[in-house]
């Protein structure tokens, strides 16, 4: 009984973790203390111009939560947890941090309870009366938040496709293009692992008119790269292969089925189409995916889906399913379609 109350208030006090994680990240700690040198409080406090005591009860609780080690003397160190926080680590999640628990996502989940009686998804048009990527075009800070967000999302992510797609034979792949592929991390990081490939990056002419984003350039790839202005629902660059990374679950059956179905039409002779998400497993499995569907509940109209959920998406579409590839964690799986 002992473990099972501890258990549920560990549920109930974990908002209290994640906000304190956010403070910390919203303020810069983690940018002014270092793995092996310890900093005292007060020039922590000097650092991020914040009141001395209560930055020190800050990474006091920083320290209780694993991110921060307390040395002494009110000196503090990060930890391994936490160096994953600072805005210059290769893996960042300070972005994720900054998004997810930021002012406009953490005010949707007061909607949950409502959206679950009445059966009426998407708190954002509650909360701000407007689609998200609506409310982004108004709201400066949480376009900078989403943006950066979705950059650091993406560097998880690439790992984990790369390491799906270990066993699977792409010598005869070519043209390999990422469907609403942002600024092109994905890309860059499947064109920087198989030299042979050329890549084409496409979304709104806005998110690749943004030069000094784009990640082709960064890796190095960017003779072997090209950046395609337009819109899925359109018009899709003739490709071998496509992947779309975590986007049908934005989009309802009918809109997936379209998106697939345009890829079908532009796609050469025996292409690949790779949907990429977090697939939901079965009913008696934990799993993030089932967490993130709530998410998306809150966050628009799209949902999270089962592997068979997504392969009936793909016939609909006249694709053929060609099999399920998922890394060892199974964090995300690819959903393989042939033409």
């Amino acid at each position: 009984m002992d473990n099972t109350i501890g258990h549920v208030a560990d549920l109930i006090f974990g908002r209290w973790r994640s906000q304190i994680l956010y403070a910390g990240v919203e303020l810069g700690v983690f940018d002014h203390l270092d793995l092996a040198a310890s900093r005292r409080f007060e020039e922590v406090a000097g650092s991020v111009k914040a009141d001395p005591a209560h930055i020190y009860r800050l990474l006091r609780a920083l320290a209780s939560i694993g991110l921060l080690k307390e040395t002494g003397e009110r000196g503090f160190t990060l930890t391994a947890a936490g160096d994953l926080l600072r805005a210059e680590h290769p893996r960042s999640m300070r972005a994720m941090a900054r998004l997810e628990e930021g002012p406009q996502h953490y005010a949707l989940w007061k909607h949950l309870p409502a959206m679950i009686r009445d059966g009426r998804q998407n708190a954002f048009t509650r909360e701000f009366h407007r689609m998200a990527f609506e409310h982004a075009q108004v709201d400066g800070d949480y376009a900078e938040r989403f943006k950066h967000a979705m950059s650091s999302y993406s560097a998880l992510q690439a790992d984990l496709v790369l390491e799906a797609l270990r066993n699977l034979d792409l010598s005869d792949v070519h043209t390999f293009c990422d469907v609403a592929g942002g600024h092109g991390y994905l890309m860059s990081a499947l064109l920087r692992a198989y030299p042979h490939l050329s890549g084409i990056v496409l979304d709104l002419p806005e998110v690749v008119g943004d030069q000094g984003e784009l990640s082709a350039a960064k890796f190095g790839v960017q003779d072997r790269c090209r950046y395609v202005g337009g819109d899925m629902f359109t018009q899709i660059p003739e490709a071998d292969t496509y992947s779309l990374k975590m986007i049908l679950h934005d989009w309802n059956d009918t809109e997936c089925v379209e998106i697939l179905s345009n890829v079908r039409r532009s796609a050469r002779p025996d292409a690949r189409v790779f949907i990429v998400e977090h697939i939901v497993p079965g009913h008696d499995e934990p799993h993030f995916g089932k967490l993130f569907d709530i998410h998306m509940m809150c966050w628009g109209t799209g949902r999270e889906r089962t592997e068979a959920e997504y392969v009936n998406l793909l016939e609909k579409a006249g694709w053929k399913h060609a099999g399920s590839h998922y890394p060892s964690s199974r964090m995300m799986g690819l959903i393989e379609g042939r033409r």
